[in-house]
């Protein structure tokens, strides 16, 4: 599961869209807040946030199923954009995660 924060509904919706599309499960959210409140309970494997929520994750993100923070990839608008790029990064992200146990 991927947990998508953005305050702008449509840039959220789109960002949702291509990460459902390649069979990732999302949980979007438009604040940092809301979001923080459900990942305990859902227990991501990453968090992708615009670059306002990304300051206001750091250092409050949970811990994943293996006690480890979980991975944030910060976007900006481009992203909208270029899905491949998010996927790529996404796939990156998580792979780099995987690789550090």
């Amino acid at each position: 599961m991927v947990v998508v924060i953005d305050r702008d509904a449509r840039r959220r919706d789109i960002s949702e869209a291509i990460l459902a599309k390649l069979r990732f499960a999302v949980a979007p959210f438009e604040s940092a807040d809301k979001a923080l409140a459900a990942m305990h309970a859902l227990r991501p494997e990453a968090v992708v946030a615009r670059a306002d929520a990304v300051e206001e994750l750091r250092g409050r993100l949970p811990n994943d199923r293996d006690g480890r923070t979980i991975p944030l990839l910060p976007i900006t608008d481009d992203a909208d954009s270029e899905p491949v790029a998010l996927v790529e990064a996404l796939r990156r992200l998580l792979h780099d995660h995987w690789a550090s146990s």
